[in-house]
């Protein structure tokens, strides 16, 4: 017996605004029609996403979200930065369309945003991912990074998410700095999604002056390379 198919179809202003995005993730285009209603079939893997294109569509004002459980996040969230990269230049941050980075959540699974050309929500999560240990050990400053982010990147309340970081980074002023560096770049990267560049080159550079042990950069890796991504961000007229 064959099991059942579930397929989402989104709104778009036009297919050619869609397109070449999805192009970039990886998803081949299976079928379009433009006569006599926009209409356009996308698939990478086992995933189809539909799109129908509105005339006068306001990508900012969509509804559309769909929730994607996958095996391993990060290789997909490297496998669609690696194309956005290659086609366009760079991971979009701010604005749409734009991606955020895979993160623990509060309460939640780990995993990204994909913000499309249409302002539709693809919320990427790891399959079998029981979300929060509640025995697990973490750091204050840990604990206010997965509560910004689920502010921030599952709700897209930004302005909240950068509350929580700054009132974190406020009350743990004295923490490691292995356990500010994430805070810190985090809310650079938010910084950055509200178009406050001044704030986001501040905080990097802070970033960039804390004392940290090769055990500390060991342990904050990604962190790093994320930081790197971001002053490269801001070094371009438009990121």
């Amino acid at each position: 017996m064959q099991a059942e198919t579930v397929i989402p179809i989104l709104p778009c202003r036009e297919l050619d605004d869609i397109l070449p995005f999805y192009s970039a993730l990886g998803f081949e285009q299976t079928y379009r029609q433009d006569r006599p209603n926009p209409y356009a079939a996308l698939r990478r893997g086992g995933i189809e996403l539909h799109f129908g294109g509105i005339p006068g569509f306001d990508p900012a004002e969509s509804l559309g979200s769909v929730i994607l459980a996958v095996p391993d996040t990060r290789a997909l969230y490297e496998s669609f930065a690696a194309g956005l990269r290659a086609d366009f230049g760079k991971v979009p941050v701010s604005g749409i369309p734009r991606m955020t980075r895979p993160r623990k959540k509060q309460g939640m699974q780990t995993g990204f945003t994909v913000v499309d050309p249409g302002g539709n929500w693809i919320r990427i999560t790891h399959k079998g991912d029981p979300g929060d240990d509640p025995k697990a050990k973490e750091s204050r400053l840990t604990r206010a990074v997965k509560a910004a982010s689920r502010q921030a990147d599952s709700h897209g309340d930004v302005n909240a998410g950068i509350l929580v970081l700054e009132n974190g980074l406020t009350r743990h002023a004295d923490a490691p700095a292995s356990e500010r560096l994430p805070a810190l770049v985090y809310l650079a990267e938010l910084r950055i999604r509200t178009g406050d560049r001044d704030r986001a080159a501040a905080l990097l550079a802070e970033v960039a002056a804390l004392d940290l042990s090769d055990a500390d950069r060991a342990a904050v890796a990604d962190d790093l390379a994320v930081a790197a991504e971001l002053e490269a961000d801001l070094s371009q007229p438009d990121s």
